[in-house]
């Protein structure tokens, strides 16, 4: 170690009792207090941003007393609570719209149509506005060999509904009764096979 270096010179060791330099900023604003002012504390509500400075001991004596909503409405307070759960943002109560209230009041009604909200301005779908509903036809059966032929000998096509296909069976067998033609018993194969025809879609589900 060099005892001669410049740097031993420049040390200065400060006398037991002295007091040191003053500490620089701003003084305590608590009144009488000669300190220095190192801690802030806010002013209060519609002073946001202003701040007291003051000792140590002064600020912990503030902070003791201290009330935001000193002087301060009871329902203001409340308010002022519920609206910092948001942040203090504004809200907006769901279904306030004019058009969501109409289509939930149509909901309810049970009259929402589908065409009220859907817009096609380009024709993609191909048509605007509303149309009207149809029933869903019903699927065509498709007929077998033997079912055609049991139609053919009522003379129908196959399309016929139930009714019909009864109607047409009544009034074959009226024609071709013996009892109707006096006695007649030249149609009898044919009227057993229009019994059989009749007797076989029957028991098929056609009638």
């Amino acid at each position: 170690m060099n005892l001669n270096s410049k740097y031993f010179d420049r040390i200065r060791i400060n006398p037991a009792g002295q007091p040191g330099p003053a500490a620089e900023g701003p003084g305590c604003e608590w009144k009488g207090c000669d300190c220095r002012g190192t801690h802030r504390a806010p002013k209060g509500r519609q002073r946001e941003g202003e701040y007291f400075r003051f000792c140590i001991d002064h600020v912990r004596e503030y902070n003791k007393s201290y009330n935001y909503f000193a002087g301060m409405p009871d329902d203001d307070i409340i308010a002022y609570q519920r609206s910092a759960q948001t942040g203090h943002r504004p809200t907006w109560t769901m279904g306030v719209n004019d058009k969501t209230a109409a289509e939930a009041d149509r909901l309810r009604r049970g009259r929402f149509d589908f065409a009220d909200a859907f817009i096609d301005p380009f024709d993609v779908i191909g048509g605007t506005g509303r149309q009207e509903r149809r029933a869903p036809e019903p699927p065509v059966r498709e007929l077998k060999n033997v079912e055609r032929r049991s139609f053919a000998a009522l003379d129908l096509e196959g399309s016929e509904d139930a009714a019909e296909i009864k109607a047409r069976y009544k009034t074959l067998v009226k024609r071709l009764h013996p009892d109707a033609n006096g006695g007649d018993r030249s149609s009898e194969d044919r009227l057993r096979q229009i019994i059989q025809a009749y007797h076989y879609l029957k028991s098929a589900g056609f009638c």
